[in-house]
């Protein structure tokens, strides 16, 4: 099924639906601080930061809820515990673990603005995969949390299928196979990031790295290394997303121009489609360009999924920076992507050395970024629009961002 030129209601709701406000809390391997302590951080700061006060947010969103089946530090923060906290007096509340990746949330926050069930809602993304996996030396393994092992996870795991590093990696050999593609290529990504998380000082990690530390780092999953993987870390992340007709109330907004989460392929990671490079990616960025006059060569800047590096390189095809199977070319040097090229990418470390603060931080950034805010990193080239995406396989959306 192709999908038509424009949606008109997807339209209509981005229309309607700003980005006032974003907060973060703490980001760190081991913080040793409850994850309630954490989000109360990033959803106060996010409150403020849209101008606002706790009373004024009448709606609620999270991804994935509570979720301790894959790793205790997954989902630790119910909806219940923030607003109890917060005395929030809610018209509508949403968490769950099905969707267009983990900026499902997200999309469900714009859609009930849209709709007008609420007006402001704050939308929060709390992990402390940092102190469960070196407490309990566990990393994030789906399916493993329970008795029994079941959902698609019961194909996987038993053939030591046990993390989605692995299925990064089988894209990342298909996408070598087909089209060339090096392990300098995915190299370049880390090596940026690296560079950008320097000028962070949230991030983890900041020692530099040149192509040579990439090349003789530990191998994961070949041909993934452990610089292709993000890092486990304690963080909470929040969004506040209000009504158009609020910004009266709104201290400096950042406007949705489109945002795309169509799934055309199966929800699978292994059979997505009898293209063995294909992801959501590709179909969530055609949707989002289908609903907007702007083209990639509008984008300042780029806050793209990194949980491995080849879902980066991934997002760069498929939203059109460069064509499929050139992300190769478009990254040698690593000049387009460096924060001086052409599309400066994830200019916050990204989650390969800012951390895995899971697919939130990425729109902290590109907001951070429009409204002039970001400090020591702020690009000098200040951005009018900014393309986020989320994540990888089966799971994918893409939000363009303007000011």
């Amino acid at each position: 099924m192709s999908l038509p030129k424009k949606f008109s209601e997807p339209m209509l709701a981005a229309e309607r639906v700003v980005f006032s406000g974003t907060g973060q809390s703490d980001v760190g391997r081991k913080l040793e601080r409850s994850a309630i302590d954490l989000t109360l951080d990033a959803a106060l700061e996010a409150i403020a930061d849209a101008g606002l006060d706790p009373s004024d947010i009448d709606g609620l969103s999270s991804y994935p809820g509570v979720r301790k089946d894959i790793s205790p530090g997954f989902g630790p923060v119910a909806l219940a515990d923030v607003k109890n906290a917060l005395g929030l007096q809610l018209r509508w509340h949403s968490a769950g673990w099905e969707g267009p990746a983990q900026a499902g949330a997200i999309v469900n926050a714009c859609m009930a603005v849209a709709s007008g069930l609420c007006r402001h809602v704050l939308i929060f993304r709390t992990v402390t995969e940092g102190s469960s996996t070196s407490v309990e030396r566990k990393a994030s393994v789906s399916g493993t949390g329970g008795d029994r092992i079941s959902g698609p996870f019961q194909w996987m795991v038993p053939f030591r299928g046990y993390s989605a590093v692995h299925l990064a990696a089988v894209y990342a050999n298909r996408h070598f196979h087909d089209f060339g593609t090096t392990r300098e290529a995915l190299g370049q990504i880390a090596i940026n990031n690296r560079a950008n998380a320097a000028l962070n000082p949230k991030a983890v990690f900041t020692a530099p790295i040149a192509m040579e530390d990439y090349l003789s780092a530990r191998m994961i999953s070949t041909p993934l290394c452990l610089l292709d993987c993000d890092v486990p870390v304690d963080a909470s992340t929040a969004i506040v997303v209000s009504s158009a007709d609020a910004l009266a109330d709104i201290a400096r907004p950042v406007f949705l121009d489109s945002m795309g989460c169509a799934l055309q392929g199966r929800d699978s990671w292994d059979n997505f489609s009898s293209d063995l490079t294909a992801m959501a990616a590709h179909d969530a960025a055609k949707h989002m360009w289908s609903q907007t006059d702007l083209t990639p060569s509008d984008v300042d800047t780029a806050q793209l999924y990194d949980g491995f590096s080849m879902l980066a390189l991934t997002w760069l095809e498929a939203l059109g920076f460069c064509g499929k199977g050139e992300a190769k070319d478009f990254l040698k040097d690593g000049k387009n992507i460096a924060r001086d090229g052409l599309l400066p990418l994830n200019t916050n470390g990204g989650q390969l050395s800012g951390g895995r603060t899971h697919g939130f931080g990425y729109f902290h950034e590109a907001i951070t970024q429009l409204k002039g805010r970001a400090g020591g990193r702020q690009l000098q080239r200040k951005p009018k629009v900014a393309v986020v995406a989320n994540g990888g396989g089966p799971l994918g959306s893409c939000f363009l961002l303007k000011v």
